[in-house]
């Protein structure tokens, strides 16, 4: 009889226990035995010809070895091919004896590779089993996580959930099983349907936001299970998805389980499509931004609702969220600077950092970490919330120099330069730039560099603005800054530090009251934030282009650069739509009611192009709420 291992840990060192190890020797001589009788046996009827496939071989080895003895297989199987190999001098049947060998050596390895498969569904099942019912999920999702090195593909999910079916009887583990076998059956239904609804609309148009069709309606529409129904539904109406997962929290463990395989695998394919667009490779990279974003945000708002009320839950979504946003750090082209939003309404985007905010408290200080902080605390400067992303960078810049993450630890000295302007601290807005475009340069982070570049120059602008200092050396050097790092950004390809460097030579123009200069430089920059997606920068751009065209008395130019710029800006959340709707006020007041609405029918033709009808329709109301508020 086989002794149990932890039976052995507790044996006095006595002769009993050198009786259990001779023991243990014995047996295992006894198998060494018997796999020579295998090894012999297949290479004798190699020899003889009887072996027709190597599927042959794989089907005795399959019959033949026992569970957790391929170390001793894998010895005895070494001496032979070392034997054979010395003896092929003297022996003429040595050649195709080695070759027999060399044969099972490679069937072994086949036998490994296929064994490691069904280990790790057999340590999905003891980590389940293991769990009580309040962390079912946690022990299961592991397996799901691409991160992983165990991860489960579909076929592997399939023999574990029908494994947990067979060896157990425990409600909630039948559940678990059962909502594993029904939402890999509901993606395989929905899977022909994944990017349908991408044809239904225009590139233009393309996102998850409530302005844009998005996914969800048609999903509603093809998917069998309710809870799946409502949620689409519920995404599909812009609703809040945390109310669903408060109000639905009794339903039963099946059917949420369902709905995060479903999930899951509709995040992954659309991301892998994403990723493989030929014709527009940073569209593509963009919506996969927006994809593994909002469904962490998904995740994120469903596992808020659990709060509470169903601990299993809670930390199953919570879970989900952070594998989503893993995939996302580990992106080469991670968005270090920003720009993701592009396929946001202004309430998703909301949400998104409203509800990431507890949840990154949780988890333990990583590279990951100071990434999806970096991307956060970028946002929330888009949003005006100054003291918030400085909280983030400040955080994302001590991991990422724990970390040795230079990348980040660069991006977050800019974005800290950045927002120290908004401050209008400009002395440290100069040290944080200058910082990142010295660890550029001693690195080769030539996108870190443009940035640096690009933000030493203007820290420098408004510095000198602020201490009235017109000498124009200083002006010169600083639009030097920004010209070099435009042209770095040019040939690096990268949009959004072109449309930054734009953005900002532009306000630099705007600011020494040289209006022409300052249009030719935002209007590349508003191309190359189209380009590059990144509403923030579109609004910003046309609302600086709307003050240079009013400071040229050109009022038709103000007049439609500026409700572009309030609309983009408001869609986002920005409370700076308030200075584009402020320089419009001021138009207003300077002429009539009725020369203004010409003004704006004028330019209907070319808004329309850029938010569509729903947008101009937008710009009186966004008007009237910043004279009221």
């Amino acid at each position: 009889m086989k002794m149990k291992d932890n039976d052995r840990n507790f044996l006095p060192f006595t002769a009993h226990s050198f009786f259990c190890i001779d023991f243990i020797m014995s047996e295992s001589n006894s198998l060494a035995n018997r796999y020579q009788q295998l090894i012999d046996s297949i290479v004798d009827i190699t020899l003889k010809g009887k072996i027709r496939s190597k599927e042959q071989v794989y089907r005795m080895l399959l019959k033949e070895i026992e569970s957790g003895t391929g170390e001793i297989f894998e010895r005895v199987l070494d001496e032979n091919i070392q034997k054979t190999t010395a003896q092929l001098e003297k022996k003429l049947k040595a050649t195709r004896i080695l070759r027999a060998l060399q044969t099972i050596q490679g069937e072994w390895e086949r036998w490994q590779k296929e064994n490691q498969k069904e280990q790790v569904i057999i340590l999905a099942i003891e980590q389940i089993k293991k769990a009580n019912s309040q962390h079912l999920l946690s022990s299961f999702l592991p397996f799901l996580d691409q991160s992983n090195h165990n991860s489960l593909n579909r076929e592997q999910l399939e023999k574990l959930s029908q494994s947990l079916k067979d060896s157990n009887d425990a409600v909630e583990t039948l559940e678990l099983a059962n909502g594993i076998r029904d939402g890999l059956r509901e993606f395989s239904r929905l899977e022909p349907e994944l990017i349908t609804w991408i044809y239904e609309q225009s590139q233009s148009t393309l996102g998850f936001g409530s302005e844009k069709q998005g996914p969800w309606p048609w999903w509603e529409k093809k998917t069998s299970l309710p809870l799946a129904q409502m949620l689409f539904k519920t995404l599909a109406n812009n609703q809040s998805i945390r109310e669903l997962s408060e109000k639905s929290y009794q339903v039963e463990l099946r059917a949420w389980v369902e709905l995060i395989l479903l999930l899951h695998f509709l995040e992954r394919g659309l991301v892998k499509w994403f990723d493989e667009q030929p014709y527009n490779a940073k569209f593509g990279q963009r919506l996969s931004y927006s994809t593994l974003l909002i469904f962490s945000m998904i995740f994120a708002q469903l596992s808020q609702g659990f709060t509470g009320k169903n601990i299993n839950l809670r930390e199953g979504f919570f879970l989900m969220m952070l594998q989503s946003l893993r995939q996302l750090t580990k992106r080469k082209d991670f968005p270090l600077y920003g720009g993701i939003f592009a396929s946001f309404s202004g309430e998703n985007l909301q949400y998104t950092l409203t509800y990431f905010d507890d949840p990154l408290k949780e988890v333990e200080r990583t590279q990951e970490k100071a990434r999806i902080l970096t991307l956060l605390a970028y946002s929330q400067l888009t949003l005006g919330n100054y003291k918030q992303a400085k909280q983030f960078h400040l955080e994302a810049l001590e991991i990422a120099q724990e970390s040795s993450d230079k990348p980040c630890e660069i991006a977050n000295f800019n974005h800290l330069s950045r927002i120290c302007i908004a401050e209008k601290d400009y002395d440290q807005a100069i040290n944080y730039s200058q910082r990142a475009l010295m660890f550029s340069r001693q690195v080769g982070d030539k996108l870190g560099e443009a940035n640096g570049l690009i933000n030493v120059g203007y820290s420098e602008v408004f510095r000198a603005k602020e201490l009235e200092q017109m000498n124009t050396e200083i002006y010169e050097s600083a639009i030097n800054y920004l010209e070099q790092g435009a042209t770095l950004a040019e040939r690096l390809e990268d949009y959004q530090s072109q449309a930054l460097a734009y953005n900002s030579l532009g306000i630099a123009y705007v600011i020494l009251s040289q209006p022409s200069a300052a249009i030719t430089a935002l209007e590349k920059g508003i191309k190359m934030a189209l380009n590059s997606g990144n509403t923030y920068l579109q609004g910003l751009n046309f609302t600086y282009l709307a003050e240079a065209y009013y400071t040229l008395e050109n009022l038709p130019q103000a007049v439609y650069s500026g409700c572009l710029g309030m609309y983009l800006l408001h869609q986002i959340d920005s409370s700076e739509y308030r200075q584009a709707a402020g320089l419009l006020t001021v138009i207003k007041g300077k002429i009539t009611d009725k020369d203004f609405q010409t003004l704006l029918e004028q330019n209907r033709p070319n808004i329309i192009k850029l938010i569509g009808v729903d947008g101009y329709d937008e710009v009186p109301k966004l008007l009237e709420e910043y004279k009221a508020g």
